[in-house]
């Protein structure tokens, strides 16, 4: 990808995202709870209610969205413009690793980061979409920042397990988004809980209860609480998603309330 001199250093410079009715960033502030496998879900969920769907994957260092969408095309690149591909039904796919080899490291400092990222909000055409999913990286880093400052009307939610360890870094990264006036929408707590798959006895996987003292505390609704189930991460492993491989799971119910909850807050906020 390509540097532009002409290109301003914040804000859209094209209108390819003046048909985005919502654009939200998943955030987690902490790696290691689960915000890729929740973005992707959220987005399929969301291609599979009807709405037209887009997810933009910037983690620059361990893109993860293309494998975890069972992606097997690539953008198309016509005149300078980038059109994402077209993963099924309602639900188009980018990601900085459409560009590289699966096996080869982005070694990358901040400006060229920043400048990948812009390229990518201002030369992809969506199209008319009702959501923009944006995954970004764990942390308040490049990354995040850039599409804070690129991306106008931009709305969060945070992602977070119950662990104390978990609250602290949600906590840095939801302060993060005060001072750039990013709004979040809602916290999800995710992996609060298992089912055993014996006797069906809920087992409690880490101490505490992250996401409701974070919705408390920082007065968001707390949008969902998410289980986990190792059959997630495989189906995740084999580009498959909740919304079409387990059909009348308790997890597909539980994604399909989520994107309500979404939906829901978005109207009254």
């Amino acid at each position: 990808m390509k540097d532009r001199e002409e290109r301003t250093a914040f804000g859209e410079a094209s209108g390819n995202l003046s048909s985005v009715r919502n654009k939200l960033m998943v955030m987690s502030g902490k790696g290691g709870v689960g915000k890729s496998t929740v973005a992707v879900n959220i987005a399929c969920t969301m291609a599979d209610e009807g709405f037209k769907t887009g997810i933009l994957d910037i983690d620059i260092h361990g893109p993860n969205v293309s494998k975890m969408l069972g992606q097997n095309k690539r953008p198309v690149l016509v005149e300078e413009q980038i059109f994402p591909a077209e993963i099924m039904q309602n639900l188009k796919s980018i990601s900085i690793a459409d560009f590289t080899d699966v096996d080869s490291p982005i070694i990358w400092r901040g400006p060229l980061k920043a400048n990948a990222i812009k390229q990518l909000v201002n030369e992809t055409v969506w199209g008319t979409l009702d959501f923009l999913i944006i995954d970004a990286p764990p942390g308040t880093g490049d990354e995040p920042l850039t599409v804070a400052q690129s991306i106008t009307g931009l709305r969060s939610i945070m992602v977070t397990t119950p662990q104390e360890i978990s609250k602290a870094d949600v906590s840095r990264a939801l302060n993060f988004l005060k001072k750039l006036g990013v709004g979040p929408v809602g916290i999800i707590e995710n992996m609060s809980y298992m089912k055993c798959p014996e006797c069906g006895k809920t087992i409690e996987l880490f101490h505490g209860a992250a996401g409701e003292d974070l919705s408390a505390r920082f007065e968001l609704p707390l949008l969902a609480r998410l289980p986990f189930d190792p059959k997630i991460s495989t189906l995740a492993d084999k580009g498959k998603t909740i919304s079409s491989h387990m059909r009348g799971s308790e997890h597909e119910r539980l994604y399909r309330e989520l994107v309500s909850a979404i939906q829901k807050e978005l109207v009254l906020q």
